[in-house]
């Protein structure tokens, strides 16, 4: 239920069509319980109990005291027969079967508002629970990531969210509506009987307290069912990511195994989810009938032998006995759906409630410009239990460009993680102008920095939109100057479309030197006064390095760049190479002190071959 209250309080900014719910509601459970109520005159007129022509009822009734409400409701009804038919009995009957149609009529109307306005409650509900989980996906840091599959992620923004709409979301419908249906239901049979009614109140808590047992597992079961959702989703991602190394090492069909154990898996689980959800029905169903045949034999004793209940009475006492079966199956429903979603809900509100360890400060400092020198003061850091960076220091003035070199492992690519503080250092401190790049919000800290990664990560797009993500004010001219500069417009020009090309998914339609020049012309129309390069020209062949490199030192003139190189061809030209092994600095110079010294650098260098 916990969890039910937290999607409630989405609902908050929906309190207008929540009102307009409620009352709706209200009217539709009122005139849903009178309607039953309105049968008693007509059967009186039909069964001869109160003949409209008698004189014995053309006086009008005095209202006594609540004690005798029926009776005072009965003579009224009759008194208005009487009034409008004379003695006319097809007048009469005629009249109270209008009453009746009124009465369903309303009924009806407000149910349609009641729904009606339902649908923008749910509706917004579900579009800001989705909104919602996936802003803080894209808040977390990427640590959260690499804990997660991805399926599973995308198992709770869908699968998860959908679960929510169709199982405990419905439940706001009844939150309202059946209860009051159930109420007012109960008030007009105790009017009518209140020793009959007696029964109904046995038969509530003992149909909730059987509902409640069979409905114990659900959640359990319902949880198992979702987490093998994301399952599936999971290994369905990781086949189409890694397709072609699949069928390049013919490993089909141990994927194929590999899917299918998940999919019947998922289809135990949701057999014994279903089979226990479809016994809810039968069970309130069956708890139903015994009710009313309890109310039967019970009632038809008073009738027929005690004579203290007339038969038009007891009709219209049944069919209020069975008004209240279809509010009260539907809230059986309803705490069913409410065990069911709420391990959906919970699987979403874990995502929402992760703390976010690089949550801006509050009154975090706007940085708008870079103007001195970038510190890295004696950072250390780790992953998860080894230091990939111990006690690492560097100064890196405006306007130079340093290079960080080593073998994989070393933690070059770490450094580009931190200062684009993707993760936090856990010792020492980043500063940029003296200010330590905690106490920056990260929209302006990142606002000074332009990213080049070894994979050139390009979305489903045009060209030109995906250059203008870091700088949404460029005009065409503008994307077209930052394709120069990254030596990209000599093959983008010849596109069918030209910027509004479509590159397609993950932009497969160019080769890996066209993407990376892409990559590096949205770094360039972003035009920051830092330049971070993570390796990349490693994964290029020579020729689209080539074209790659001029692109590279095209875009950092003028700009302060920290390259991490796995290619040493690439950086020859740094103002400093700064050499690094196991997280330390073990060397830095320029390429020919460097090479000079003959060290570890000099033994890189001898490993790879320059053109």
């Amino acid at each position: 239920m916990n969890h039910f209250r937290n999607i409630l309080r989405y609902a908050i900014p929906y309190k207008r069509f929540a009102i307009g719910h409620i009352i709706s509601n209200v009217f539709f459970a009122l005139f849903g319980a009178l309607s039953f109520i309105a049968l008693i005159p007509m059967l009186d007129v039909l069964f001869n109990e109160k003949d409209p022509s008698s004189k014995e009822i053309i006086k009008k009734p005095v209202y006594e005291g609540i004690g005798n409400l029926k009776d005072y409701y009965q003579d009224t009804m009759a008194y208005q027969v009487h009034e409008f038919a004379q003695d006319d009995k097809s007048k009469a009957l005629l009249l109270v079967i209008t009453c009746i149609i009124i009465l369903f009529l309303l009924k009806n109307i407000f149910g349609y508002l009641a729904n009606y306005f339902m649908v923008f409650l749910r509706n917004g509900v579900v579009r800001d629970i989705r909104n919602r989980i996936y802003k803080k996906t894209v808040e977390l840091p990427l640590s959260f990531f690499s804990e997660q599959r991805k399926g599973d992620i995308m198992a709770r923004v869908t699968n998860d969210v959908s679960m929510l709409e169709y199982s405990m979301l419905p439940v706001l419908e009844l939150i309202v509506r059946e209860p009051l249906t159930i109420i007012f239901t109960i008030i007009m049979m105790l009017i009518i009987s209140p020793s009959l009614t007696l029964f109904v109140f046995i038969f509530i808590p003992i149909s909730g307290i059987i509902i409640s047992y069979v409905g114990k597992s659900l959640k359990r079961k319902s949880e198992r069912v979702q987490k093998e959702q994301g399952t599936i989703l999971s290994t369905l991602e990781e086949t189409l990511t890694g397709l072609r190394i699949i069928k390049g090492f013919n490993a089909e069909e141990k994927f194929n195994g590999k899917f299918q154990e998940s999919t019947t898996r998922f289809y135990h689980f949701s057999n014994k989810l279903l089979n226990r959800q479809n016994l809810a029905s039968p069970t309130s169903e069956f708890l139903g009938i015994l009710v009313i045949s309890i109310l039967l034999w019970y009632g038809g004793q008073l009738v027929l032998v005690d004579n203290s209940l007339d038969g038009s009475s007891f009709i219209a006492y049944m069919g209020l006995a069975y008004n209240i079966l279809t509010p009260a199956k539907a809230i059986s429903r309803g705490l069913y759906n409410i065990k069911q979603g709420g391990a959906a809900a919970e699987r979403i509100q874990e995502i929402i409630d992760t703390p976010n360890p690089l949550k801006d400060k509050i009154n975090a400092i706007v940085k708008t410009g870079f103007d001195s020198e970038i510190v890295f003061e004696n950072i250390s850091f780790k992953y998860q239990d080894e230091y990939v960076l111990k006690n690492f220091s560097l100064t890196i003035p405006k306007g130079k460009t340093v290079a960080l070199v080593g073998q994989s492992g070393s933690g070059k690519s770490t450094i580009a993680n931190l200062i684009t503080r993707f993760y936090d250092v856990n010792e020492g401190r980043i500063l940029i102008d003296g200010l330590d790049i905690r106490d920056l919000t990260t929209i302006s800290l990142r606002s000074q920095l332009g990213i080049v990664t070894q994979d050139a990560i390009l979305f489903n797009e045009s060209i030109k939109n995906n250059l203008k993500i870091g700088n949404d004010n460029a005009s065409d001219e503008d994307v077209i100057e930052a394709l120069k500069i990254a030596n990209a417009w000599e093959f983008v020009k010849d596109l069918p479309n030209g910027i509004e090309t479509n590159i397609g998914d993950s932009g497969n339609k160019l080769s890996g030197g066209q993407k990376q020049r892409l990559s590096i012309a949205r770094a360039v129309l972003k035009s920051p006064p830092i330049m971070v390069l993570d390796e990349a020209t490693s994964a290029l062949d020579t020729e689209s390095e080539r074209l790659v490199q001029i692109a590279l030192e095209n875009m950092m003139k003028n700009r302060t760049s920290i390259v991490i190189a796995h290619r040493l061809s690439t950086i020859q030209n740094a103002d400093e190479i700064i050499v690094l092994n196991k997280g330390e600095i073990v060397e830095k110079g320029k390429h020919n002190q460097l090479i000079a010294n003959n060290g570890v650098y000099k033994k890189l260098v001898d490993m790879q071959s320059f053109d």
